[in-house]
């Protein structure tokens, strides 16, 4: 069975990259080539999901991310939140937490939304 779903996934996954340049924006969704877009996209995401699971990342990735796409150094970011650089290495590291209070400074200068930081 693992077998048969593995080669239902690389046909839907083939299948999927041959029909989206065909099917346009303006194309109804009832037409048969938008019609199969759907449903070889959901085989290959409920596939993906059931194989290959992407958990919720940490706050230190999150941290880390944010850091990476803001363009900010660690030293940077501590002067911004009024903390040692040290200290921003070790969310960054996932030794510490942040207290509520620089939480709040983390997502007001890294734009990361609360309940992300919070695990929401």
């Amino acid at each position: 069975m693992r077998n048969l779903d593995k080669y239902r996934y690389e046909y839907a996954s083939h299948r999927v990259e041959e029909l989206l340049p065909l099917v346009t924006e303006d194309m109804p969704a009832t037409h048969p080539l938008a019609v199969e877009l759907a449903i070889m996209s959901d085989v290959v995401i409920a596939y993906e999901k059931k194989h290959y699971p992407i958990g919720k990342p940490t706050t230190a990735q999150i941290i880390q991310m944010s850091l990476e796409e803001n363009g900010l150094s660690q030293k940077e970011l501590a002067q911004k939140i009024g903390v040692s650089p040290s200290r921003i290495n070790d969310y960054v590291t996932g030794r510490a937490e942040p207290t509520l209070r620089v939480a709040r400074l983390l997502c007001a200068n890294l734009g990361i939304a609360p309940a992300l930081l919070l695990g929401m």
